[in-house]
């Protein structure tokens, strides 16, 4: 870490790297057909600056909100910086949101203007944009109207001087990703951006020698401090990813030093090598000792991380079993845990002291304790300013000593490493009048090979179920003939083997097999691929009466 980016914005950052490095690489941008686009700092900070230039003419009040809304790629964080330098206020938008919400986030954050970047279904979001509001696209864009990035740089000067900002201004307001109700816009400020671009280097040595490869959204805090702030305070290459299709291509193009991602896809990469290699063969190669190292190698070789040093992953526990695999590779997956309202800067596991179940001690600077109910509360030094526009959640979200009310439940270690046991908002309760903790069951049973994605309920009724999605393996075996006695027989012995370790009221009655794919764009899943209970439930809810009546271990074809 270069001490003299201590205690500065991410904007004193680029102006360090523009003159120290003008001449590296620092952004790799696929444009189609194989082709990348490599971007030097010399050559980013002049677009940039020339962007800030436009922004500035356009004389909107200092400090005013410009929406941003588009996938990963080189010009999201140019437009994100040119943002600040302009002296103004980003707001990130999800680019899998509908119209409806992005018509919200647009409105309630005031924002000015709009960059539209790189998106699979502009048609879908259209609708959500007002028709008096200015419009920049960005390069990869769809033809949204408005002027675009590169015909905005070439008549503009760029903006001379090296002008910051204050560490206690407001940088970003992050809408959270709704997973419950609408949306709240976090405000977070650049002391947050400094904080954790530092502080994190005690964790996790970086350096300009690393890679990364952009691909969960920027939109996302996590995203924003693992890949686009580090990078700016250690000046290490990004890579993005062109496409869902590309994407082990794209990994294997970065061959990243530092690897993160959601539990959901590191599950998926595991299925993927064990479709190719089953465990049974996997277990045999192993076990010889030279042969076997060949093996292991090679299997990360062609997920593409053979030179991954760090590995996280958050949003959501990771299946017990998944972890050993991993570890078993030699690939030590360290958890993470965070919130937007704390710029995801609160929990890492730390290298070589990893605990399956548990995401670590507080990260340093910060302080966790557990509450009533057993709810997690932390104080972190990136903590929010607040909610935008809502005094009132800002005071209920907080204790009266400064400590965040996280909404998750856990419990702390003898080591002081925090695991993560459930929501205090999602307990329910059954007609018996007990408490259900429906998290640690999701986790259980997530677990099995066969699931992809659990969401367990029965509030209010006399027992609780499980709706599930079947992996994507065993779609695939069903679709092509695969026996469907087998997956139910396996079910029902899960459910008899999870049940045994349950409390009685806790116990499931069946699981109910959804046909329909639950995914970030029909909604049942947040942006970061947690369930978003609240749609699921509202979605089942006319078809429980008639599980409950059929007292079937497994039912079908359930939705």
């Amino acid at each position: 870490m270069n001490k003299e980016l201590e205690g500065r914005t991410p904007l004193a950052c680029l102006y360090h790297w523009e003159r120290t490095r003008p001449d590296a690489v620092h952004l790799i941008q696929p444009v189609g057909g194989g082709e990348v686009v490599e971007y030097r700092w010399k050559q980013i900070l002049d677009e940039v600056r020339r962007m800030a230039a436009h922004l500035r003419s356009l004389a909107l009040p200092p400090q005013s909100q410009i929406a941003l809304l588009g996938k990963n790629s080189a010009h999201w964080m140019m437009a994100d910086w040119a943002i600040w330098m302009a002296g103004h206020v980003t707001v990130p938008l999800y680019p899998t949101l509908n119209a409806e919400t992005v018509r919200y986030i647009l409105s309630h954050s005031d924002s000015k203007l709009l960059f539209v970047g790189k998106l699979d279904d502009w048609a879908a979001m259209q609708g959500g944009v007002p028709a008096q509001m200015p419009l920049i696209r960005l390069p990869l864009a769809p033809d949204a109207g408005g002027e675009t990035w590169n015909a905005i740089i070439a008549r503009t000067a760029p903006l001379p001087g090296e002008p910051d900002r204050r560490l206690d201004e407001m940088a970003t307001i992050v809408y959270t990703s709704g997973s419950t109700g609408q949306p709240k816009g976090v405000m977070q400020s650049f002391a947050s951006f400094s904080l954790c671009g530092t502080l994190l280097q005690q964790l996790f040595p970086l350096s300009v020698e690393d890679r990364m490869l952009s691909y969960l959204p920027l939109a996302h805090v996590a995203e924003r401090l693992v890949v686009q702030n580090n990078s700016t305070y250690h000046g290490f290459q990004v890579y993005f990813a062109e496409s869902q299709a590309s994407f082990v291509a794209d990994l294997r193009r970065a061959r990243p030093t530092l690897f993160f991602s959601v539990p959901r896809l590191w599950t998926k990469f595991q299925l993927a090598v064990c479709d190719k290699l089953p465990l049974k063969k996997q277990k045999i190669l192993f076990r010889i000792p030279v042969l076997g190292k060949r093996v292991k190698r090679k299997i990360l070789e062609q997920l593409g991380l053979q030179c991954v040093r760090y590995a996280f992953t958050g949003a959501a526990p990771l299946p017990e079993p998944t972890v050993a695999w991993y570890r078993g590779l030699g690939l030590e997956l360290l958890e993470a845990y965070g919130m937007s309202e704390n710029f995801a800067y609160s929990h890492f596991t730390r290298p070589g002291d990893a605990k399956i179940g548990y995401v670590g001690p507080p990260n340093p600077g910060v302080e966790c304790r557990i509450g009533e109910m057993g709810e997690i509360l932390v104080k972190s030094p990136a903590q929010m300013m607040g909610y935008y526009k809502a005094p009132e959640a800002t005071a209920e979200a907080l204790t009266s000593d400064g400590y965040f009310r996280t909404g998750d439940m856990g419990e702390i270690d003898a080591d002081g490493r925090l695991r993560i046991t459930g929501r205090v908002k999602e307990l329910f309760k059954t007609s018996k009048g007990k408490y259900v903790a429906p998290v640690p069951i999701e986790n259980k049973l997530g677990a099995h090979p066969r699931l992809e994605v659990v969401c367990v309920g029965g509030a209010n009724q006399a027992a609780t179920f499980a709706l599930a999605l079947l992996s994507e393996d065993s779609r695939r075996h069903l679709a092509n003939g695969g026996d469907r006695a087998e997956i139910e027989a396996e079910l029902a012995a899960l459910m008899q083997e999870v049940n045994a370790t349950l409390d009685p009221h806790e116990e499931l009655q069946f699981i109910a097999v959804v046909k329909e794919v639950w995914s970030i764009d029909n909604g049942f899943l947040t942006p970061t691929m947690k369930v978003r209970r609240n749609v699921v439930e509202k979605h089942y809810e006319p078809s429980q009466a008639a599980w409950y009546r059929a007292r079937k271990p497994v039912l079908w074809e359930a939705g």
